[in-house]
């Protein structure tokens, strides 16, 4: 077993049974739905960050490799730093605006602005 096998083993942690076999998760293989019907939400937030703003796009459906791809798309237009991981985009600043621009320009027609 290398170190990846040992991370998902949900939960089990040894068993006596020979047979058993370990239950892994793979939420890489996971089918990216089209631009047009994704239900992102873009909102600012402060929350556990020092009071410094970031944008917030959730609701992203497909796999982690899509959802990089879409982040560093993001970052490149708005010039700015960040991050994709756990199924949301983080992009530094206040860029609600740009970000819904953007999106909505690269076909995700289902973009709404959340929050305040």
């Amino acid at each position: 077993m290398g170190k990846k096998s040992k991370k998902n083993r949900s939960g089990t942690v040894y068993s006596t049974n020979p047979d058993f076999e370990y239950n892994y998760d793979d939420n890489e293989d996971a089918e990216t739905i089209e631009p047009s019907q994704q239900n992102l939400r873009v909102f600012i937030d402060r929350k556990q960050r020092r009071g410094k703003e970031v944008t917030l796009i959730t609701g992203f459906v497909g796999s982690t490799d899509d959802l990089k791809d879409l982040g560093k798309m993001l970052k490149s237009k708005c010039g700015v730093g960040g991050s994709a991981k756990d199924g949301e985009i983080i992009i530094q600043g206040n860029q609600r605006e740009k970000v819904m621009r953007l999106l909505l320009d690269a076909g995700y027609s289902k973009t709404k602005k959340s929050g305040g």
